[in-house]
Parts: C-alpha cells; sequence; structure tokens
C-alpha cells in the first residue's frame, strides 16, 4: 500500500474513519465483536490477507491435519506477505480457537502486521505480550479442529459481518477494527487527517469550557476562523 497512506493511517482512529465511510454511504466496516487482546497504543496498519473457515467435519479434522504442508492455516501463517493483516473468518464462532501464540509468534517474526479473527486465539495471555496487534472475539482454548476447517486463503471473506476482500485496508486501534476498500484507502486517509486536526482542536475548546452547540458539528464563521488559527499556530 502506499507508505504516506499508511503513515496517515497510523495517527487516526477507527471511529473518524466509520465517519469518512458513512459519508460515502458505507455503514458496514467496522469489525463487530473482536476486541484487542492487549492494548498496544499504537494503530494496526495493513492490506488484508484472508483466511476463510467453515463448519469442521470430523472425518476431515483430526490433530494429523496439522502434519499436512498444506494446511491452509499453516500454510496462511507461512505466506502472508510482510506488512499485511491476516484477518480470519471463523464464522463469528469463538468457542474454538482459529490459532495461538506459536502461530501468531511466527507471523510476527514474519513482518506479519497484525492479526484479527472474530472467532477465539488460544495462549491469548502469551499473545498479548507479542509485539503484534491482535484482535479476537474472547479467549478459547480448544483447538480449531474441534469446529472449524480452514479451507481457502486470499479470496473475499466476511469477518464480524464486515466484507472483506484481499487488498483492502485494515485499521485498528485500541478500540476496534475497520476495513476500507482499496480504491478509496487513500481519499479517507486524508480525509481523516483533516477530521482529526479539528476534532483534536474542538476538544481542546470543550476541555475549555465551549458548548458543542455550533462548535461540533461547525455551524459558526467564528469557530471556523478559530480552527484556522488554531491550525496555524500548531503546525496542523
Amino acid at each position: 500500500m502506499n507508505p504516506q497512506t499508511r503513515d496517515k493511517l497510523m495517527q487516526v482512529s477507527v471511529a473518524t474513519l466509520a465517519t469518512a465511510l458513512f459519508k460515502r454511504g458505507l455503514r458496514n466496516q467496522v469489525i463487530q465483536g473482536v476486541h484487542p487482546v492487549s492494548r498496544k497504543g499504537r494503530n494496526m496498519v495493513g492490506p488484508a490477507f484472508t483466511l476463510r473457515y467453515m463448519p469442521a467435519r470430523e472425518d476431515r479434522n483430526q490433530l494429523a491435519e496439522f502434519r499436512n504442508p498444506r494446511h491452509p492455516q499453516r500454510l496462511a501463517i507461512e505466506t502472508c506477505p510482510e506488512g499485511s493483516v491476516l484477518v480470519m473468518d471463523c464464522r463469528k464462532e469463538p468457542r474454538a480457537a482459529s490459532a495461538g501464540d506459536i502461530l501468531i509468534t511466527r507471523l510476527m517474526v514474519r513482518g506479519g502486521a497484525g492479526v484479527v479473527t472474530d472467532g477465539g486465539l488460544r495462549d491469548s495471555m502469551r499473545i498479548g505480550e507479542l509485539d503484534i496487534p491482535a484482535y479476537h472475539a474472547r479467549p478459547s482454548s480448544p483447538t480449531n479442529l474441534t469446529l472449524h476447517e480452514a479451507i481457502e486463503i486470499d479470496a473475499p471473506i466476511g469477518c464480524g459481518d464486515a466484507p472483506v476482500f484481499p487488498g483492502d485496508v485494515i485499521v485498528g486501534d485500541d478500540d476496534c477494527v475497520i476495513v476500507l476498500p482499496a480504491g478509496i484507502a487513500d481519499d479517507l486517509a486524508d480525509e481523516a487527517v483533516e477530521m482529526t486536526a479539528f476534532e483534536d482542536f474542538v476538544v481542546e475548546r470543550v476541555k475549555a469550557g465551549a458548548p458543542i452547540i455550533g462548535l461540533y458539528p461547525c455551524t459558526s464563521e467564528a469557530h471556523l476562523a478559530d480552527f484556522a488559527r488554531w491550525r496555524e499556530a500548531n503546525g496542523r
């Protein structure tokens, strides 16, 4: 992805991006029901590399399956491009884990930008200590084989009710995760930077005692003039 876009998206919130998408008629881009395993104090940004799970069938999902070098779960970890976010469609079913700390450690060492699943993660206490952003529905110890079969890599998926296409830009903060359609990610980043500057100005004014009516949203020429002076003074 565009390095400048990546840098801009590292500085804005998922909430701000959700508003920018809403203006364009896109209302279902936040991945629902996923939370950071541990807060990192920085954004996760990268193009989506996807893995889809389906309901497991017992004769196909024994522990011996993990010995297969072409097993899609293992293959996804070993082929996710550097700088990408591994996004897993686990059918919003967190009763079985979609990965554990060993696989996520390998993803981190290979340069993955993060991991998102609408299922569970096992060994989440260890994953939370890793230097890679990770998001899941909740901790879960049973192996994915008990409920899920990893079936397809790098194809369109649904994750937490959000449509995710390979190459879409994934942004996560300490709250949640959003999916930006690849074709408009650059424009969204630019708009979000502008929105963030104004929101920072508003917060400063509100802390100083200003009422929000006329300020947020801004319907006052006086506030717009104050904002212009604030931007110049703060280099924003």
